[in-house]
C-alpha cells in the first residue's frame, strides 16, 4: 500500500525527527511503500534564516536592523552546523516527497498521491501553537474517497479554546480512524462527540530497541554524566543536576543551546547524538516528552519536570499509563525528597508492552482493506 504521512517535518528538534522516522520505519516493516509529505508552512520555518529579525523594535529601523543582523551573524553562521547535522539525518533516514508544500491550499491544488494518508504523531493538533489550527494537519487536503488516519496525534493541552471546537470537530469528522497520544486528547474528542477514539503510544515505542541502536554514534564521553534536556532553563533542573554532580561526580551534558552550565554541550549535533547521549547517561533530567520516551525505552534512571507552557499532559499521561507517575517532579519540595535510586521497570514493562501491542493493533486494523 502507498502511504503518505504528515507531521512537523524538518523543524530541527530531536523528538520531532525521531518520531517521524519511527512511524515511517514501522510502516515500512509492515511492508508498505511510505514517505512523509515535505510540508513546511512559514510558521514552522525560518530556523536558520540569516535575515530574520525577531524583535519588531529592530525590524522597523534600517540601521537598527543592520546592527541586529551583524550581532546575530556569528552565532547564526556557527549554528549552520546544527542544520547540516539534522539535514544529514533526514537525508539518510527520512524518506519524503520530492515536492515541498508550504500551505494547505498548495496541498489541495496538488494532492500527493497515496492510497492512505496518516497525520501524526507529535503535537500536530496543539492549538497553543499554529499547527493545531492548520487544516493540513487534519488531512483537510485529502479527498473523501481516500483513507485518512490519525496516529498518536497530540493536542498536548487539557482542553480546546471555545472558538476552536467547531473547527476541530469538522476536520476530525472526516477521518476514518482516530487515535491520539494522550488520555486528555481522548477526553477532548469525546467532548466533541467522538467516541471511537483510541489512545496509542508515540511511534518511537513501535520500534525494537535494536533499531534505535543502529542509529547511534560511538560514545565519546569517557566520564559518567547526567544528561539534561531542558527547553525552559528551569532552575530546579539546574539544582538537581548539580546535586547529582556533587554527590556522584557526574559531568553535566546537554544538547540545549540555552543551558550554559553544562560541562559539554552538543547543541550542534543531530538526532543520532541525542539517542547516544540518552542511552549512555547515568541519569536523565528533562522537561521533554521524547527524552522521557527514550529514557523509558532504554530503562534509564530519570525524572521529568513540567514545562513552562501548557503542554504537560504528554509527560504526565505517559508516566501514569505505565505506573511511574512519581517520576514527574512538580515542586522544589518533591525534588528534594526524590530518591534517585534505580527505577523499577518490572511492572511498567508489562504495562508498556501491552500498550505497544494495542498501538500496533490500531494501525493494523486502521490500514486493513475495507471490503
Amino acid at each position: 500500500m502507498k502511504i503518505k504521512t504528515i507531521t512537523c517535518h524538518e523543524v530541527y528538534n530531536h523528538g520531532a525527527s525521531l518520531q517521524e522516522y519511527a512511524l515511517l520505519k514501522y510502516l515500512q516493516e509492515l511492508g508498505h511503500d511510505v514517505e512523509t509529505i515535505s510540508y513546511k508552512p512559514d510558521y514552522l520555518g525560518g530556523h536558520f534564516d540569516f535575515l530574520k529579525v525577531s524583535n519588531d523594535k529592530y525590524a522597523k529601523n534600517i540601521l537598527l536592523k543592520i546592527a541586529y543582523l551583524a550581532v546575530k551573524f556569528p552565532t547564526r553562521l556557527k549554528n549552520l552546523k546544527r542544520k547540516r547535522s539534522f539535514d544529514a539525518f533526514s537525508m539518510k533516514y527520512i524518506k519524503s516527497t520530492e515536492k515541498t508544500y508550504y500551505s494547505n491550499q498548495e496541498l489541495l491544488n496538488d494532492v500527493p498521491v497515496a492510497d492512505t494518508y496518516i497525520c501524526g504523531s507529535d503535537q500536530i493538533w496543539n492549538s497553543f501553537f499554529q499547527n493545531g489550527k492548520d487544516p493540513a494537519f487534519y488531512l483537510d487536503f485529502v479527498p473523501d474517497s481516500k483513507r485518512k488516519i490519525s496516529y498518536a496525534a497530540s493536542f498536548a493541552i487539557e482542553k480546546l479554546a471555545p472558538e476552536l471546537t467547531d473547527f476541530v470537530k469538522e476536520k476530525v469528522s472526516r477521518l476514518d480512524s482516530i487515535s491520539v497520544r494522550e488520555s486528555s486528547g481522548v477526553d477532548i474528542l469525546k467532548s466533541l462527540g467522538f467516541h471511537d477514539v483510541t489512545q496509542v503510544l508515540d511511534p518511537v515505542f513501535l520500534l525494537d530497541k535494536n533499531v534505535w541502536n543502529d542509529l547511534m554514534e560511538t560514545p565519546e564521553n569517557k566520564r559518567s554524566y547526567v544528561f539534561i534536556y531542558d527547553f525552559d532553563s528551569n532552575p530546579l533542573i539546574k539544582d538537581m543536576a548539580f546535586n547529582l554532580k556533587d554527590k556522584f561526580g557526574y559531568d553535566i551534558i546537554t544538547v540545549n543551546e540555552n543551558i550554559t552550565y553544562a560541562d559539554k554541550n552538543y547543541f550542534l549535533d543531530g538526532p543520532s547524538k541525542f539517542l547516544t547521549l540518552v542511552k549512555n547517561a547515568e541519569f536523565v533530567i528533562s522537561n521533554s516528552f521524547h527524552a522521557v520516551a527514550f529514557s523509558i525505552l532504554f530503562e534509564k534512571k530519570f525524572v521529568v519536570f513540567n514545562r513552562m507552557y501548557k503542554i504537560n499532559t504528554r509527560m504526565r499521561d505517559l508516566l501514569k499509563s505505565i505506573d511511574l507517575p512519581e517520576l514527574l517532579i512538580e515542586s522544589e519540595e518533591q525534588m528534594k525528597k526524590f530518591d534517585n535510586s534505580l527505577v523499577d521497570y518490572t511492572k511498567s514493562k508489562v504495562k508498556l508492552n501491552g500498550l505497544i501491542e494495542k498501538s500496533k493493533h490500531f494501525l493494523t486494523h486502521a490500514l486493513a482493506d475495507k471490503n
